[in-house]
């Protein structure tokens, strides 16, 4: 295939990738806000749309850790990195139609470690820095942002449990549009980026930039436009999942959430980690819960997000894989690869039909598992 061909195809593969990723992760941002009422959801996947747009200019930090540093650029070709989003895409929306918070991060990588394993063997791998830069911050984040949720919603507990409620749910629920709306920002910073880097490293790998290249404009500004799209079209069945089913939130669980994922993503991004905002979100959404009351989180619930966390990465790896190994027999396995993508992914929207989920009965179903009534912690 045409080597020019092949790297518009890949470019325009990720942004579809960067598409799925936003309203993937809408939910990270507003499912809180939705669920308490703070923000109607319409507006809220306006405001997360546009915040993410906006955060995609703030950093390149995690663009360069993806393009020059899980994969060594010199082994693979623009088809192994079509692989691997084939990989990611296609598990991305497998979780959304289940309505599970997995992380199109993890996807991602998933879906290009194991297209590279394929075409290039283990030493095309950089495992040293898949470990630190991706395993250690998915496995610390949601239990750091877990844990400062569960203290700040403790505290947010105490400190007005003598106040109205009334003002108190109404000064939460402004405090909730300021932090809700970071969220956004700070996910615009992370998630974003994730797509420039493999724009980026598709240049690289076609020569048309030069080794450890940070990120054109123009891929920024793409990257940025696609996942604030996706966002705007709001990923409602996971809105349910993590406003609904995990516990019942309030408005200072839900402030404390937005706020503990706000401050690790941050940090996360200007540091390069190229973490799970998925996971993040869902990590504080627990904390929050616990910290007023742990019988009001529905645990089980925790289980299924944990397993699925656990198995996105080996999953999409096993897709990546399959792709990159029927890619490889030429251009017309490259195109076989792509139509049973499409085919696929036609199938996951049409059964996603049969129950939808909009933003007018996002919030009407009752969790699956009834919780015990909220009882704030006392003074």
């Amino acid at each position: 295939m045409d080597l020019t061909l092949i790297v518009v195809v890949v470019i325009v593969t990720a942004l579809l990738f960067d598409f799925t990723n936003g309203f993937h992760d809408t939910a990270n941002a507003m499912a809180t806000s939705i669920a308490t009422g703070a923000l109607r959801p319409k507006t809220a996947v306006i405001i997360a749309g546009a915040l993410n747009l906006v955060g995609a200019f703030l950093s390149v930090e995690v663009a360069r850790t993806i393009s020059s540093g899980l994969v060594d650029d010199t082994r693979i070709t623009p088809v192994v990195i079509f692989a691997g989003l084939v990989g990611a895409i296609l598990w991305n929306l497998l979780t959304w139609l289940l309505g599970l918070p997995s992380s199109s991060s993890h996807a991602l990588f998933g879906g290009l470690i194991g297209a590279t394993l394929v075409a290039a063997g283990t030493g095309a791998v950089h495992f040293g820095a898949v470990v630190t830069k991706v395993l250690l911050p998915a496995v610390i984040s949601p239990v750091l942002a877990g844990v400062v949720a569960l203290l700040a919603t403790y505290l947010a507990y105490r400190v007005t449990a003598t106040a109205d409620d009334g003002t108190v749910r109404k000064g939460f629920k402004a405090g909730q549009i300021v932090s809700a709306s970071m969220v956004a920002l700070a996910h615009g910073t992370n998630d974003a980026q994730k797509t420039m880097g493999i724009i980026t490293l598709t240049l690289i790998t076609a020569g048309v930039l030069a080794p450890d290249s940070g990120p054109p404009f123009w891929v920024i500004a793409s990257a940025g436009l696609a996942i604030a799209l996706g966002t705007y079209m709001g990923g409602w069945r996971i809105i349910r999942t993590l406003g609904k089913r995990v516990s019942d939130i309030e408005t200072p669980q839900g402030f404390a959430a937005e706020t503990a994922s706000t401050a690790v993503i941050l940090a996360s991004s200007h540091l390069g980690f190229a973490l799970s905002t998925t996971q993040v979100a869902t990590g504080a959404i627990f904390g929050a819960g616990a910290g007023r009351r742990l019988s009001t989180v529905r645990w089980g619930v925790a289980g299924q997000m944990a397993l699925t966390w656990l198995v996105t990465l080996p999953a999409a790896a096993v897709v990546g894989a399959a792709a990159a190994w029927a890619a490889s027999t030429g251009t017309a396995g490259t195109v076989i690869v792509a139509v049973v993508a499409v085919a696929v992914a036609v199938g996951i929207y049409a059964a996603s039909r049969r129950r939808p989920v909009t933003a007018e009965n996002v919030n009407d179903v009752p969790a699956a598992t009834p919780a015990p009534a909220e009882q704030p912690i006392p003074a």
